[in-house]
């Protein structure tokens, strides 16, 4: 087949290609509209892509296409020539007999005869060439089936569940036999965690969303969730920090909240403190921590006071807690869990009261936030207000 190099295309400003105009209009619906649109003929004619997906690399691979009339599709290229497909509106009514759409379509048919390792090839090129947008189709069909993978681990791996959020490792049994099992078994449900080191937070994101409409045990996913944290923080600036901070804190609060410890928490809590985080986020953490509040200490509560500020330590931030705390039950919290929290604010009372910058409102919304009844008795309540008084004169 006679080729000639009559249209010249930019894409994306990386990189401009020489093309048979005749041949890539034949497959594309998107130029043959464009090029329908002319009168007579045209020479120099020039084609400029701002946002073409995969950029250079996609336009080489659907550019194949065209030329030969197929081309090979695995896991390693799917991403891109779906995306270049839909982008260059390759379809049935473009090409009845050759249309580079509906042949990704039904490779992505055998997706569940991917390998793990395909399977992450594919999510990472959807990541990599920015396809999260231009890519659904095959996107969502990576994390659908990544997730129900998963899903299948977690079932086979029952004794995971029993695992606290606030253990590093199940508790085992002194019966060495059933202690090898309880390990493998939950090695079994983790095997994947460093495997998706490799995702970006917005994939992170996704990911946890479809483990979750899998109903994936959600101690597990919160367990991934601060594995991610921790690898990917160390190394990261700031803005990115931000980022792996928020999403990890948005995805968590979409689990149960015995899920994830109090103790880690307050761990996100103090990272947050140096970051920008934004406010919704930010919000969502503290009404994690205030439900939780009846694990807390005294140490996780005396978080230093904003900057601008001239009080030792943040009451508001408690009081935001307090808050978060009565609104979990529906202002009908046990009781048990409100003495708990009743006595960490006497403490805590004591603790801020020789502060002689704390304001007498805030001190009094201390004493008011939790109702009569969570305390047994008001003695270490009122001594704590007889040392403010104290302070005060």
């Amino acid at each position: 087949m006679a080729v000639c190099c009559d249209l010249e295309v930019d894409v994306n400003g990386q990189e401009t290609f020489m093309v048979d105009k005749k041949i890539i209009t034949s497959y594309s619906g998107r130029l043959s509209k464009l090029f329908g649109k002319s009168v007579g003929i045209k020479k120099n004619l020039k084609v400029i892509f701002h946002d073409f997906p995969g950029g250079a690399e996609g336009f080489e691979l659907m550019l194949r296409f065209c030329y030969n009339g197929r081309i090979d599709i695995t896991p390693s290229n799917i991403s891109l020539l779906h995306s270049a497909a839909q982008f260059m509106e390759m379809n049935k009514s473009a090409s009845e007999k050759h249309n580079l759409l509906e042949q990704t379509e039904k490779s992505l048919e055998e997706i569940k005869y991917w390998t793990w390792q395909e399977l992450l090839i594919a999510l990472k090129q959807c990541q990599d060439f920015l396809l999260i947008a231009n890519s659904a189709g095959v996107l969502g069909r990576c994390l659908d089936s990544l997730a129900g993978r998963l899903a299948l681990t977690s079932e086979s791996s029952p004794c995971a569940s029993t695992s606290s959020p606030d253990s590093s490792s199940v508790r085992f049994s002194s019966d060495t036999r059933s202690t090898e099992s309880l390990k493998n078994s939950f090695t079994r449900s983790t095997w994947w965690f460093e495997d998706l080191l490799l995702l970006s937070p917005k994939l992170v994101e996704m990911v946890t969303k479809s483990m979750v409409s899998r109903n994936i045990d959600h101690v597990i996913i919160s367990k991934f969730l601060l594995f991610y944290h921790k690898s990917k923080s160390s190394a990261a600036t700031a803005d990115e920090k931000c980022k792996i901070v928020e999403t990890i804190i948005d995805m968590l609060y979409t689990l149960d909240q015995s899920s994830v410890s109090c103790k880690s928490l307050f761990g996100f809590l103090r990272v947050s403190l140096s970051l920008n985080l934004s406010k919704s986020s930010r919000s969502k953490l503290e009404s994690m921590i205030g439900y939780q509040m009846d694990q807390a200490t005294l140490d996780n509560l005396l978080v230093p006071s904003p900057h601008g500020t001239n009080y030792l330590y943040d009451v508001n931030l408690v009081l935001r807690f307090l808050k978060a705390f009565i609104q979990r039950g529906g202002f009908q919290v046990s009781l048990m869990p409100m003495q708990k929290v009743a006595s960490l604010m006497d403490l805590y009372m004591a603790e801020v009261a020789p502060d002689p910058c704390l304001k007498p409102s805030k001190f009094l919304a201390l004493a008011k936030a939790l109702p009569d009844s969570a305390r047994e008795s008001q003695d270490k309540m009122y001594r704590a207000i007889d040392l403010y008084f104290e302070v005060l004169h």
